[in-house]
């Protein structure tokens, strides 16, 4: 499938001799995808997007939408006519317009008639056709956001950029209007980026992500694949609590502090791997084990799952287990791996990643 949008090459620094803001990347959007650059504050990612919105100038690389350069070299179109919606943190909706009229505003030069008829289907596509006629502050933060979310889409863009959309959201509003503006962008099927630092955030919204680190690109893959198959000790920690381990290995198996331990990719030599927490398990100590066990020195009861830190001679180990797990604090428990370690870094390099089972 052709790209919508190619990035090849796109850099951009702010002040002669300091670090690149965005520093030589690679990047394809597919038609209806949502992507997401997901990083640390600092790390490129608003200004890549403001670049392809038009708000920026690259120092160099190429920007293609539609197979159409519109950024590159000599060259740049103005943001007004690539074509490109943007959601704003802010929503910057009118507060002297009603709903209605807001998203009208976005369809200046058509008729009166056809404005009408093509906002109240967008009203009707984000649910609020019953708020057509209501000013924006009578409404919650979620629906402020669904409507500018449809004063975007009734342009029909090729292409729709939000940045930190949901910040200002609380966490239980932020969650439900994440689902619903998901949901309205995969029926319109509009290809989006979004730009957050929450990576729970971008898990749960994108198709793919793109992890993004002192202006470079780390990664790209799936959610699943970001987070189960980390190919940095950055993206490993950056995505969620990881158990970092050194080791040596010897095709698909490491001996380390843990044990022997299956990986994910044949490896030999010195080995960095990351185990994430709901990786592990406790289990009650058996004196015909070959390795020792840890102390519980921490639990947090979380509802649906726990949370142990268990202390062993040289190390502390963060644990998830579901909630019929049960260990008190000062109990001992052994620790074994439901899934292949994921090699980071191996002295003698690595194949690419098979699907293996847990380790012995």
């Amino acid at each position: 499938m052709n790209s919508l949008l190619q990035i090849r090459g796109l850099a951009k620094r702010f002040t002669r001799g300091a670090y690149p803001a965005v520093n030589d990347i690679d990047l394809d959007v597919l038609p209806g995808e949502i992507f997401a650059l997901l990083g640390p504050s600092g790390c490129g990612k608003t200004t890549t997007l403001r670049m392809v919105a038009g708000f920026e100038r690259a120092d160099r690389g190429e920007i293609r939408i539609h197979d159409v350069l519109v950024e590159g070299g000599s060259r740049t179109i103005p943001p007004e006519k690539r074509n490109v919606g943007i959601v704003f943190q802010d929503y910057a909706l009118f507060p002297h317009l009603s709903v209605l009229k807001n998203i009208c505003f976005g369809l200046k030069g058509k008729p009166k008639a056809e404005q009408l008829k093509l906002a109240r289907a967008v009203l009707q596509l984000v649910g609020l056709e019953a708020s057509a006629d209501v000013m924006p502050s009578t409404l919650s933060g979620g629906q402020q956001q669904r409507v500018a979310l449809a004063r975007t889409l009734v342009a029909e863009p090729d292409l729709i950029l939000m940045d930190e959309p949901f910040s200002s959201l609380d966490p239980v509003l932020r969650e439900n209007t994440r689902a619903e503006v998901r949901s309205l962008l995969q029926r319109a099927q509009m290809t989006t980026i979004l730009v957050t630092h929450d990576q729970e955030e971008a898990l749960s919204f994108a198709d793919r992500v793109a992890v993004m680190r002192d202006g470079k690109i780390e990664q790209v893959g799936t959610p699943e694949e970001v987070y189960n198959c980390p190919q940095t000790e950055f993206v490993a920690r950056f995505l969620g609590r990881t158990n970092l381990i050194e080791g040596v290995a010897s095709g698909c198996m490491a001996e380390t502090d843990l044990g022997r331990l299956r990986l994910d990719r044949t490896a030999w030599g010195k080995v960095q791997v990351s185990l994430r927490p709901e990786h592990l398990s406790l289990i009650p100590p058996d004196p015909r084990a070959k390795r020792p066990a840890g102390q519980i020195v921490d639990r947090a009861f979380k509802g649906h799952d726990i949370t142990y830190c268990v202390r062993f001679p040289n190390r502390e180990w963060i644990v998830h287990t579901d909630n019929r797990n049960q260990f008190k604090v000062g109990e001992f428990a052994l620790l074994t791996a439901l899934e292949p370690a994921v090699v980071l870094k191996s002295e003698a390099g690595a194949e690419p990643a098979v699907a293996l089972g847990a380790a012995d």
